[in-house]
Parts: C-alpha cells; structure tokens; sequence
C-alpha cells in the first residue's frame, strides 16, 4: 500500500510538472493560433470612466485588478496605475502616454501596437508579456522585470537601467525566458547596470546607447547597431557580435571580457 501511495504520489508530482511545461511554453509563444483581429483581442469592455472608477477604489491592501480584461484601443494616457494587476489582460493599441504604471504586474498581457511613451513602470513586471511594436520612448523602466517581446518595439531615450532583462538560469527546465529587442530602436538608451544577459537583440539599433556596467553576456547582437554607444564596464563574455557595427564606441578599453566575445572578427568597425 506504501509503495502504490508513493508511486501515485509520484505520478502526481510528475503530472504536475507536465503541466507547468506546457503553461509556460504556451506563455512564451502566445501568438500561436490566435487571432488579432478578433473582438477579443481589439475591443473594450470596460470605458475611461469605469477604469478610473475601479482606481478610485483601490489601496495598497488590494490594488486595482484588471486580470483578463478587454482594455484594448482605450485612452488611459495620464492614469496612475501604480501597483494595478493587468495580468493576462488585453491592451492591444491601448494609449497609455505618460500613464504611471510602477510596479505594476503586466505579466502575460498584450500590448501590441499600445502607445506606453513616457510612461512610468519602474519595478513593473512584464514577463511572458506580448509587445511588439509597443511605443515606449522616453518611458521609465528602471528596476523592472522584462520578459517580454518586444520585437520591433521602439524605446527611444528610454531607460532600463538596472532592469532585469536576462534569462534566469536557474530556472530554465521550462523554456528560456529572457526579453526579446528584435529589430527594436533602443537609441539614446540609458541601460546602465541592466541584465540582458542572453537578451536577443538581434538588428536592434543601440546608436548612443548607455550600456555602462550592463550585461550582455551570450547575448544575441547579430546585425545590431552600437555606433556611438557606451560600453565602460559593460560585459561582453559570451556576446554573438556577427556583423554587428560597432563604430566609434566610447569605453570599449574598459569593457569586460571583449575578448571572450564570440565572431569579434565579423564584426563591422567602419
């Protein structure tokens, strides 16, 4: 009888962790099978006003909560959302210019196309979190956790600085979770002290970038553009820098392990 409760038991455990893979794998690939013209995916449920209604009731204790909601192509530019849970929800060309949204959770939400320029989301957790083609120039990332797509998102003049963008090896079994800046314009970027260890930052455009102290070990930088950007201190160990321009860069006398870095020899000096 012991031996049948350990093994059911143990088949239990492993049920479990089947289960977790195929949440997170769905978490990291959202796009697949879903349709983005749908009313779910571009309507609202909720207008202006019921939003500010559900923030005027909110504390500290129990912060304004948005899990799964329908908010998409709605003008909350200015809100201040601080601390609001949008997990899962549905902010597709949502504007939110100049909204606050530090420490906000925005985990496996949809932003797509959502307008987040100069917008506040300092300590915000955004993982597994869909926003291609997301606007967030000028925004304030500082100190956030970003696990998400932002693939040909633009972050211009924005900051990431200290921001955890890197994948968190001890807790890979289920699939690397890291951020995606494919093709992103991350010019004037202040990422001083950021983890984008393994980061995908393949094509992005790092002109005049701030990388001061940053991580870009076995990151991806094939095709990137770091003309003009700031490298004191910033790791290297690891890096793909196939074809990746790096002309007049300031500091690289300082940055660390550079010579660890691998297809240096591809890379576009001039």
């Amino acid at each position: 009888m012991m031996t049948r409760t350990v093994a059911l038991a143990t088949l239990g455990l492993a049920t479990l962790g089947l289960a977790l893979v195929a949440m997170t794998a769905r978490a990291q690939d959202m796009m697949r099978d879903v349709d983005l013209t749908s009313p779910a995916m571009v309507s609202a449920e909720m207008t202006r006003p019921e939003v500010e209604a559900v923030l005027a009731k909110a504390s500290a204790a129990q912060p304004a909560d948005f899990t799964g909601k329908r908010l998409s192509g709605l003008d909350l530019s200015g809100l201040d959302l601080s601390n609001a849970i949008f997990r899962a929800a549905r902010l597709n060309k949502t504007i939110l210019r100049d909204a606050r949204l530090d420490r906000a959770i925005l985990d496996q939400a949809w932003l797509l196309d959502a307008d987040l320029t100069g917008a506040s989301l300092k300590g915000a957790n955004l993982f597994a979190s869909q926003m291609a083609r997301a606007r967030l120039d000028g925004a304030n990332l500082s100190g956030a956790r970003i696990a998400a797509d932002l693939t040909g998102a633009s972050l211009v003049g924005a900051s990431i600085a200290d921001a955890h963008l890197g994948a968190d090896m001890r807790n890979q079994s289920m699939g690397l979770m890291r951020a995606v800046l494919r093709s992103a314009n991350l010019e004037r970027l202040n990422a001083r002290n950021a983890d984008l260890s393994r980061v995908d930052l393949e094509f992005a455009s790092l002109k005049g970038a701030d990388l001061t102290g940053a991580s870009l070990k076995n990151a991806q930088l094939g095709g990137a553009d770091l003309t003009g950007a700031t490298v004191t201190d910033t790791d290297f160990d690891g890096a793909d820098l196939t074809s990746a321009k790096l002309i007049a860069p300031i500091g690289l006398d300082r940055a660390r392990n550079f010579d660890k870095a691998k297809n240096r020899e591809r890379l576009i000096r001039q």
